[in-house]
Parts: C-alpha cells; sequence; structure tokens
C-alpha cells in the first residue's frame, strides 16, 4: 500500500502530466479528480462572467460534483493537483477534499499555470482541510522533470 496518493484535477491535460510524473518520482498512487459534468472549452471563458468556471469561482460556497468513485483514505499525505483558477484552486478541489476525514493527513497542494501564483490557494482551500496539515504548495511548468518534482517532494521531509 503507498503512504502518499496523488489526486488531480486538469481540463487541459497540463496537471495531469506533472501529477503523473510526481507520481511516479515518488511511488504514489494516483487518482484523477473527474467533475460530474465535464467542463467545455466555453465553460472555462474566463473573459465571460457568465461562463461557467467564472459563477463557481465567483462564489466561494460553490461546491462542483464530482463523480464518485473516489478512492480510500488510507494515505497520511495527499498531494492535490490543479490549474490555478482566479488566483487559487477550482473549486472542485474544495469538492473533493470535503469528501474525506483529513485527521492528520499532510495535504500539499500543487498547480499548473501559464503565469499565476499560487496566490491564495491555502486561504480558500484550509477551511476544507480539517484536522489536516496543510501546507505551502508549488506552481509547476508542464516540463518539470521528475527529478525535480522528487526533490520537491523531499523537501518536505515526510518520508514517502
Amino acid at each position: 500500500m503507498s503512504k502518499s496518493l496523488v489526486a488531480y484535477f486538469s481540463v487541459t491535460g497540463t496537471t495531469k502530466q506533472v501529477a503523473q510524473n510526481l507520481a511516479q518520482a515518488i511511488n504514489a498512487d494516483l487518482y484523477e479528480i473527474k467533475p460530474e459534468v465535464a467542463y467545455t472549452t466555453a465553460d472555462l471563458n474566463w473573459t465571460n462572467k457568465q461562463s461557467r468556471s467564472s459563477v463557481e469561482m465567483a462564489d466561494m460556497s460553490s461546491r462542483p460534483a464530482i463523480q464518485k468513485d473516489l478512492p480510500a483514505m488510507r494515505y497520511s499525505v495527499l498531494y492535490v493537483g490543479f490549474p490555478i483558477w482566479w488566483y487559487r484552486a477550482p473549486s472542485i478541489i474544495n469538492t473533493f477534499l470535503e469528501s474525506f476525514d483529513l485527521t492528520d493527513v499532510v495535504v500539499i497542494p500543487f498547480a499548473t499555470s501559464g503565469g499565476s501564483a499560487m496566490g491564495k490557494t491555502n486561504e480558500a482551500l484550509s477551511p476544507s482541510c480539517v484536522g489536516a496539515v496543510l501546507k505551502e504548495g508549488r506552481r509547476f511548468s508542464v516540463n518539470t522533470s521528475k527529478d525535480e518534482l522528487k526533490q520537491w517532494s523531499e523537501s518536505y521531509n515526510l518520508g514517502n
């Protein structure tokens, strides 16, 4: 049984690639967070205030539904990956985190973005991580090597 889980949400495949590389680099299990209703290109149009993603991100209480094939939370370390939307994690990440008892689980966010930093990610994720140890995460490019991802993971000194 793996001690770590790399869970990720990816619409365009960028975060998926980083998540797969991270899971391979640290020998962790991998899980894709899938929305109940897939996002379309129109849903992701951040310039349209009525697009699905704009509406979800404007409402801090929004919790988009996810497919219910959730993994058993038998992990002590949870890496959770996503694209940065509006300087934080997409609301679907809160939905995922709130699906578990995260008591004593170390939660480490990682993100992809064309240029945005982690922004208010931890501030927005913290209420969804009750009982967990929420670490500061990091943004990566799609070209980040497995070696760099492994070194980053090892910087937390978690023994995973």
